[in-house]
């Protein structure tokens, strides 16, 4: 499961590390915005929760030339996905998560896996294990981040759709994702069960190509050795709370 994440770069600057085209709105020019996300601008964010906008790498033919080859393109979308054929958003069930060994098989996520896939690129990931119990006698909840060894961002897989709203037909298109979970391997298996599905470099235009179906392989697990390359750490109760929202969050308890 993934349901808190935290990424510490812009749209601006993610299109320049990865050659993408950046389509989503600049921030304030005064910095980053503790409440862009509310206002559908995604940016810095050291705890994203779902129905919150967030920032997604695509890959897609120029509306203007079909023919030519597709770009990388960095793209808003509401974290929580809207299939097409939804009456819209809260309509029905919070789509956050896929599990990726039955994706294909929904109807929800059906026509995303055949040609609409994306990435979610993250820092790294908020995951929740049981801990001792409280003064009333309940299991308490303890926070944990999993982030690279090396420093480097994430990319997780996910799917994406278009929704149109019915009652206005000027209104723009919804787009929204939701992120791939897979099981859990390696010592990532003792803080949850399942994780999101990271998706390596070297695997990403096959699985952003807009034109194929993306190999089954791509849809399991990672191999013990990605999983190995990924810190665990134990953080503050703080982000338990979406308000809060900032570095300290990422500290070490």
């Amino acid at each position: 499961m993934c349901g808190r994440y935290a990424v510490t770069t812009d749209p601006a600057k993610l299109a320049a590390e990865i050659d993408a085209i950046n389509e989503v709105p600049d921030l304030p020019a005064e910095g980053t915005d503790p409440v862009a996300a509310a206002r559908g601008v995604p940016g810095v964010s050291y705890n994203v929760a779902p129905t919150t906008t967030v920032m997604t790498v695509v890959s897609r033919h120029d509306y203007s030339q079909p023919d030519d080859d597709p770009r990388l393109r960095i793209r808003a979308m509401r974290w929580g996905l809207v299939p097409s054929w939804s009456k819209g958003p809260g309509k029905g069930p919070l789509l956050f998560n896929a599990r990726a060994e039955t994706a294909a098989q929904k109807s929800s996520f059906r026509s995303s896996v055949r040609s609409y896939r994306c990435l979610v690129p993250m820092d790294g990931w908020y995951e929740w294990k049981k801990g001792p119990l409280d003064s009333t006698g309940k299991p308490t909840k303890v926070p944990f981040f999993m982030s690279p060894r090396d420093g480097t961002r994430l990319f997780m897989a996910g799917l994406w759709s278009v929704w149109h709203p019915t009652d206005d037909a000027t209104a723009p298109p919804l787009l929204s994702c939701s992120i791939l979970t897979t099981d859990a391997v390696g010592a990532l298996r003792e803080v949850h069960d399942r994780m999101p599905l990271i998706m390596p470099f070297d695997q990403w235009d096959r699985w952003l190509d807009p034109d194929h179906l993306a190999p089954s392989a791509l849809f399991r697990a990672p191999s013990a050795h990605l999983a190995d390359a990924i810190a665990i750490r134990e953080v503050s109760p703080l982000v338990n709370r979406v308000a809060n929202n900032g570095p300290e969050l990422l500290a070490r308890v």
